[in-house]
């Protein structure tokens, strides 16, 4: 794939040329495979994850309500605990020592009164993080942005095309060491998931957009800092086994668009999926702290 062009008319966008890449992975999680080769038309796209700064101008020119922010129908969670129909998202906290790694439940739960301006729940908020990724957006909220800006949501391919930044077949958006020279080169966990974080890369939580270098088209934050939604229904293989969802059962009643990227909260002892090829399947009716997107124009 060629370079980002030198000069963008699209402010705060690369230009990713058309071409043919080598899609996908062999060497990690089953659902990444086969490698295979796939070509894309010319697009532009998002140097870096729509921050929260990004996210609150687009709410206060729109008057626009995310997923997290409205009533449940009880009819789309018949086995959900009645105290929990109310709004809310899904927030991470970290356990006490270590757990089994076979419940998402441990360490995942749903928290009322959570939604992107109070991504941790009441008590919490993203003053003085406008740089940080905006987070508990639902697959509906990312398109609403998308279509505010005139933009779009990019396809799987075309997100792992331009995360690849040019080196096909490489592990890591940065080639194929895990830390080069030892440096983090995104924002993932170290240590022990999900209760032992070392913070060798310096963050807890995210981390303000471009605080680690690009990849080959000037793209920051494709790998770690938070998943990103992606416009490609998701199917579940025989074997996948999903770090950050609950597998996928027969009779769902969401269906699921596949996310990329990884986050802050990969680590590989249990979810090494900050890496171009990765993939998961999440539920459209879903929010979490660790996911946000991008977007692309292929005009």
């Amino acid at each position: 794939m060629a370079p980002m062009a030198e000069r963008t008319p699209h402010q705060g966008m690369s230009w990713v040329a058309g071409g043919e890449f080598l899609m996908g992975s062999e060497d990690f999680y089953p659902e990444e495979g086969p490698v295979r080769p796939v070509a894309v038309d010319g697009f532009w796209i998002d140097e870096h994850p729509v921050t929260a700064g990004e996210f609150r101008r687009f709410v206060r020119d729109t008057g626009y309500v995310t997923v997290a922010e409205r009533p449940l129908d009880p009819n789309d969670y018949p086995d959900a605990d009645p105290d929990l129909l109310v709004p809310g998202s899904l927030v991470f906290h970290k356990t006490a020592g270590p757990v089994p790694l076979n419940d998402v439940r441990s360490w995942w739960g749903y928290v009322p009164g959570a939604f992107w301006k109070k991504p941790g729940g009441p008590g919490t908020t993203i003053n003085g993080r406008d740089r940080h990724p905006v987070v508990q957006v639902a697959y509906e909220d990312a398109e609403a942005y998308a279509a505010w800006a005139g933009k779009e949501l990019p396809t799987e391919a075309e997100w792992e095309c331009a995360a690849r930044g040019g080196l096909d077949g490489a592990a890591f958006a940065w080639g194929d060491e895990h830390f080069p020279d030892g440096k983090p080169m995104a924002n993932t966990w170290q240590g022990e998931f999900p209760w032992q974080n070392l913070n060798a890369d310096g963050f807890e939580g995210t981390s303000p957009v471009g605080s680690f270098p690009p990849n080959g088209f000037g793209l920051y934050d494709v790998c770690g800092n938070v998943w990103e939604w992606t416009s490609d229904w998701f199917a579940a293989t025989p074997d996948e086994k999903p770090c950050c969802a609950p597998p996928v059962r027969d009779g769902e009643r969401f269906p699921r668009k596949v996310i990329k990227g990884g986050s802050h909260l990969c680590a590989p002892n249990y979810c090494l999926r900050y890496r171009p090829a990765a993939r998961q399947g999440e539920t459209v009716d879903t929010s979490t702290s660790h996911i946000g997107f991008r977007c692309i124009s292929r005009g």
